[in-house]
């Protein structure tokens, strides 16, 4: 089968460093954690090229099991990296993050493959795989923004029930901003794929509306789920820190 997609050369590749690295330059000249960044990149270029090489073996094979261990793995990342940024040891909060982002992110991801796409088999990598992405990185990061502000209200004197409300504003607010932006400011990253390939915009803009969908509301729910799991370990915490 034909590839429908312009592949982009490597050298043509190398120049979209250019902007990360001036960002890079920046973090150094102003005395900030640059050697953090040089590492998430690099990071970032290994696991995707591993990833590609995984993910041809797993549309090619077209197996379930693989297809689940794969969404398995995937949470399970999500959920260790989410709680990156608090001042707790991770194993602590570790099974609070794992169950919100397996049942708000899993749950809305059944919705939109057997209820909104209707795939045939429901474990279609090629698209199952790529749409759990989506939703399990968007959970990942509105977990790791509710609890970060949670800590810092409670840390700040405020009751639990005030707290946890201002955190999943605060949790909810990039993807609030990207909900009044798209269109306007934005066209996000599936319809803009859609697009350069040259798809109808009307039929791009319904695939967005579904993608905005699908990470506003596992957003939502995974780091409301996730505030109250974790209510008890977190209220111990700030008192520990007292």
């Amino acid at each position: 089968m034909e590839n429908s997609v312009e592949t982009i050369p490597l050298s043509n590749l190398a120049l979209a460093l250019i902007p990360v690295l001036v960002v890079i330059g920046i973090l150094y000249k102003w005395s900030l954690e640059f050697k953090t960044g040089i590492y998430a990149l690099l990071r970032m270029l290994v696991q995707l090229l591993l990833v590609g090489y995984v993910l041809t073996s797993v549309f090619s094979e077209n197996n379930v099991w693989l297809v689940l261990a794969v969404l398995c793995v995937m949470i399970s990342c999500a959920s260790w990296i989410a709680l990156r940024t608090l001042n707790l040891p991770r194993r602590v909060l570790y099974r609070d993050a794992l169950a919100s982002i397996a049942l708000s992110g899993g749950g809305t991801l059944v919705i939109i493959t057997t209820g909104v796409l209707e795939l045939d088999p429901w474990y279609e990598p090629s698209k199952l795989i790529p749409l759990a992405g989506m939703i399990f990185a968007n959970s990942m990061t509105s977990i790791s923004l509710a609890g970060e502000r949670v800590m810092t209200e409670l840390a700040n004197g405020k009751l639990y029930v005030e707290a946890r409300g201002i955190a999943l504003r605060a949790a909810l607010i990039p993807m609030t901003n990207a909900l009044f932006a798209v269109g306007l400011v934005s066209l996000p990253g599936m319809m803009t794929g859609m697009l350069i390939n040259k798809a109808d915009p009307l039929i791009a803009a319904r695939y967005q509306i579904m993608v905005m969908c699908m990470i506003y509301g596992a957003c939502g729910m995974s780091a409301a789920l996730f505030l109250v799991l974790s209510e008890k370990k977190l209220l111990q915490a700030n008192a520990s820190a007292d």
